[in-house]
């Protein structure tokens, strides 16, 4: 299957991103030292948007691959096409990110095949690598290159957990959802929503949250607040809004549905 890709060309216009802490200053170091970054963290806590960010802020392309279960080593390297009769080398995003320079960033690695992390290796130490077996080629990376991976670590099971072999091939930051103001700051710029109203929404995704590892696999983001939020906006009626916005997304089972509905009508009257 092939790679899912989106390059973001180099941008005045820097996304919006509130830090938590000094993750900012962390990821400059990184980048002028020339060292691999992996970010840690919630799904929806805000790892895509804090990459976009630095990478606009750095101004550098951004080459972002969400990585899937079929993602192989030849999706992010390249391969030989058929085009017009001939047979051509085409370059998988790694490949043209290496050759290009800017941030390569695989979104959720853990989710790629194994051999993903192979390919990888040579290109997080200090030889910065990219050997491409079937060209014959070694791409040395340009000082401009740089490689970002997220994951989830409470969402991976132990077969898809990243080796410790891995991790320790990169500087790691680890991510949380905002706290409590921050994050009514945040969902009231995205979505346009008074903060006032905001409030017991982001109350509500806290009690949620507690209920992570319970009835519950995954919390709620801040990104399906900004979705609830966004539809409160448009008129949707709150209750139809937070069970269409924040907690149908979370569960298919209609009994726990029905309890946190009941907690969401507890919170938001």
């Amino acid at each position: 299957m092939k790679a899912v890709l989106h390059a973001v060309e180099a941008t005045s216009k820097i996304p919006a991103y509130v830090p938590s802490g000094n993750e900012c200053t962390l990821f400059e170091h990184a980048w002028r030292r020339r060292l691999p970054v992996l970010l840690k963290g919630p799904t929806g806590c805000g790892k895509t948007r804090f990459v976009a960010h630095m990478a606009a802020r750095l101004s550098l392309p951004l080459h972002t691959v969400a990585c899937h279960d079929d993602l192989t080593a030849a999706d992010l390297t390249g391969r030989y096409l058929l085009k017009g009769g001939d047979t051509v080398w085409t370059d998988g995003p790694l490949t043209r990110a290496v050759r290009e320079g800017g941030i390569c960033y695989l979104d959720e690695v853990v989710e790629a095949r194994k051999d993903v992390t192979v390919v990888l290796h040579p290109l997080t130490d200090d030889r910065r690598i990219l050997p491409l077996e079937r060209t014959g080629e070694e791409l040395v990376a340009p000082p401009g290159f740089m490689l970002v991976v997220s994951y989830n670590p409470g969402y991976q099971s132990l077969l898809k957990a990243l080796k410790p072999s891995t991790r320790q091939r990169f500087v790691a930051i680890e991510f949380d959802f905002l706290a409590a103001e921050q994050e009514i700051e945040v969902v009231a710029a995205e979505s346009g929503l008074a903060p006032e109203r905001v409030h017991p929404l982001v109350t509500l995704a806290g009690r949620l949250r507690a209920l992570k590892g319970q009835d519950l696999e995954e919390g709620v983001s801040t990104r399906l607040i900004v979705y609830c939020a966004s539809l409160i906006a448009a008129g949707v009626p709150t209750v139809d809004a937070v069970l269409a916005g924040m907690i149908e997304p979370l569960t298919d089972d209609a009994d726990v549905k029905a309890a946190l509905l009941d907690v969401a009508r507890a919170v938001i009257g």
